[in-house]
């Protein structure tokens, strides 16, 4: 019997409709990339990598690598590496007070070189490879940690709302576009936040973690599928915009805290831009500018 393969929906997708929007969910459509960061990640982050001695500039740095930087929304372990080598060893309180940030070499060599996802699957395989008794401790530690945040987003992060003019979007687009959700967040939340809200119905895929990445997803979906500048992603991280170019695909961004903004602009001008072959070139080039400048690339304590 062949291996299941948990993209196969992506894969055998068909068009139905002429355009395709593929939508982010965490901090686009819905507002929970905040309460997950603050409330879920960073506590047991601090717990679980021993930062106690330096929680308050842990923090500072967490919020700043996942919400207020370049690396907004980027996955969690490539983030929790560079808090632990980069932000955190650079941030004025810790070399105040001579806190030595702890290291974790095995674990950030998975981080670095791991051929499967970097995902909670891609640890537990990681952990069945090695023989390393110190790499297999520290793995595990990980995984604990990891499953302990999604156990946190599951009991705290609920009957958060979708953006206002998510549900109006949505209603606009579904008639003309394929829609479907492209995330790195695990399927179970996804599905859970878009069916609690009742706007599973616009979507024909809610495409999550275990499903590849987010280019990946896209590539899927759409590629070969549909016309050239037919295909849109919106999202509010610079790893979405790079999912969309990595599949000649355009973007369009809902600024970090200007989400109800964004999502109106798209709703009332930027989508009929997108149908009437309006939005690529100058349109989407002013988009993306402003949308850079939401987001730095160096924290505030060194600029």
């Amino acid at each position: 019997m062949a291996d299941f393969d948990p993209a196969k929906a992506l894969k055998e997708f068909k068009p139905a409709k002429e355009f395709f929007v593929g939508i982010d969910s965490d901090g686009c459509a819905f507002d929970t990339m905040g309460i997950k960061q603050r409330e879920c990640f960073c506590p047991w982050m601090i717990a679980y990598f021993n930062l106690q001695p330096a929680a308050l500039a842990a923090r500072e740095c967490k919020e700043f690598a996942d919400l207020f930087s370049k690396t907004r929304g980027a996955n969690r372990h490539k983030t929790i590496k560079r808090i632990l080598t980069e932000l955190l060893p650079s941030h004025p309180m810790v070399k105040a007070r001579g806190f030595k940030v702890p290291q974790f070499p095995h674990y950030f060599a998975w981080v670095d070189n791991s051929k499967s996802l970097l995902s909670n699957e891609g640890l537990m395989k990681a952990i069945a490879d090695t023989s390393n008794t110190e790499a297999r401790r520290e793995l595990e530690h990980v995984l604990e940690w990891s499953k302990k945040v999604n156990a946190s987003i599951k009991d705290i992060v609920k009957g958060m709302p979708p953006f206002p003019f998510v549900r109006e979007s949505l209603e606009k687009i579904s008639p003309l576009a394929d829609v479907i959700v492209v995330s790195a967040t695990p399927c179970e939340a996804l599905t859970r936040e878009w069916e609690e809200h009742d706007i599973a119905q616009y979507v024909k895929v809610i495409a999550g973690q275990e499903m590849g990445k987010k280019a990946e997803h896209l590539s899927f979906a759409s590629k070969g599928k549909y016309e050239k500048n037919h295909v849109l992603m919106i999202g509010d991280a610079p790893g979405d915009m790079k999912a969309a170019r990595a599949n000649e695909a355009l973007f369009y961004p809902i600024n970090p805290g200007a989400e109800v903004e964004s999502w109106k602009r798209f709703h009332d001008e930027a989508f009929d831009k997108f149908v009437s072959g309006q939005y690529a070139g100058g349109y989407e080039q002013k988009v993306i500018a402003e949308f850079d400048k939401y987001l730095p690339e160096k924290p505030p304590w060194e600029v």
